[in-house]
């Protein structure tokens, strides 16, 4: 199989679908491997280092999308890569499709076959090609949280970890899953006073074994939730419905009760934010404010740490890159049930109902898609 590796055009996005490595593994495999001029500048892979793992360099991302048999990118494709897609190409990347009408309609009209990472399963219940950048990212909450918290930034001019005689910071963090608790444990290590919310008792019983002396958790009642968000001075939102638009869980009328300059860095905000007052940012323009509040909404946050951000994600999505290649999209999927999960789109077909609910598109199952097929 020829498989193609754009450079990633979406503003501030540093990150490359595939490392010198993963095409090493490729054309190990068999496969032919196209890398754009450039693709992997950003997180410190140059074109010789791609040519040495025995892939090929093409000058423009048109020649990737007309000679590929399967695209591996980073982040969902931007609307002019969309319209380089065709029937029967396989597209392999986060795709975000909820929050994303738009994107959704171009994929379907295009004909190709996508497989977003952030719904590939594993057999834990997790989501495996999803958890390396939700470590990522919730490590990096609490940093750019206290950077907004910062007066220069609009912030309450708060230091995360206070001073002796100065009590530290209040953090509250939405969501016990993979994000939440790396935010956690990273504001809780920066002397912060932590407390994470959650509605799934067994999680909360596990932070509370594992962390207790680190941070604080909460049954997330509509009331905890309320009354911690006013105590706050950084709220983190660390939200995940599968495939879905994240719920809004903190209402615009909930930040007059904040106060002035506190900071909300919601990480849901590929998935359409958890907070009613959310939008989409980039790292050149990070911050804006809302009735006071400071909001940090960057839909890339692991882009700002490339290079770990793109090796870690390319040693989760290698396997699974591989047996597309070697076995094609559908054996590798009836082979794999776990990766027939990250089917969400085929032949003008959409096939996970998460997306079909939010959009208010028919939905085809993936094991009717694999009948047919």
């Amino acid at each position: 199989m020829k498989i193609g590796c754009p450079k990633e055009i979406k503003p501030q996005e540093f990150r490359v679908g595939l490392t010198p490595a993963a095409a090493r593994e490729a054309v190990a495999h068999g496969h032919s491997v196209v890398v754009e001029r450039g693709a992997g500048n950003g997180a410190g892979f140059t074109d010789e280092d791609y040519i040495a793992a025995g892939a090929a360099i093409l000058d423009t991302a048109e020649e990737i999308f007309a000679t590929a048999e399967m695209i591996v990118k980073v982040k969902e494709p931007q609307a002019v890569e969309r319209r380089m897609l065709r029937e029967g190409q396989l597209l392999f990347t986060y795709l975000h499709l909820a929050p994303d009408p738009e994107q959704t309609k171009d994929l379907l009209a295009s004909g190709c076959t996508a497989i977003a990472y952030e719904t590939v399963t594993d057999d834990r219940g997790g989501l495996p090609l999803l958890a390396p950048m939700s470590e990522v990212a919730g490590r990096l909450a609490p940093q750019v949280g206290a950077w907004t918290l910062q007066e220069a930034n609009g912030g309450r001019g708060v230091l995360l970890g206070g001073v002796p005689g100065v009590g530290p910071a209040k953090v509250l963090v939405i969501g016990g899953g993979v994000v939440g608790t790396h935010a956690a444990r990273i504001a809780a290590g920066m002397g912060a006073e932590v407390t994470v919310l959650d509605r799934s008792l067994p999680r909360l019983r596990y932070l509370d074994d594992v962390f207790s002396k680190a941070f604080r958790n909460r049954y997330a009642s509509a009331e905890a939730t309320a009354e911690l968000v006013r105590e706050a001075d950084m709220v983190i939102g660390a939200v995940l419905i599968p495939g879905a638009a994240a719920p809004k869980l903190v209402s615009r009328a909930q930040l007059s009760e904040m106060k002035p300059g506190a900071a909300i860095v919601d990480v849901a905000i590929d998935q359409g934010g958890c907070f009613e007052t959310s939008r989409p940012t980039t790292h050149q323009d990070p911050i804006y404010e809302v009735d006071g509040i400071m909001h940090y909404c960057v839909a890339n946050m692991p882009g700002a740490v490339a290079r770990t951000s793109t090796i870690a994600l390319s040693n989760a999505t290698m396997p699974f890159m591989l047996a597309l290649a070697d076995k094609g999209w559908r054996q590798a999927c009836e082979d794999d049930p776990h990766l027939m999960n990250g089917l969400n789109v085929h032949a003008g077909k959409l096939t996970y109902f998460a997306v079909g609910k939010a959009l208010g598109i028919d939905v085809i199952s993936p094991q009717l898609v694999l009948k047919a097929a």
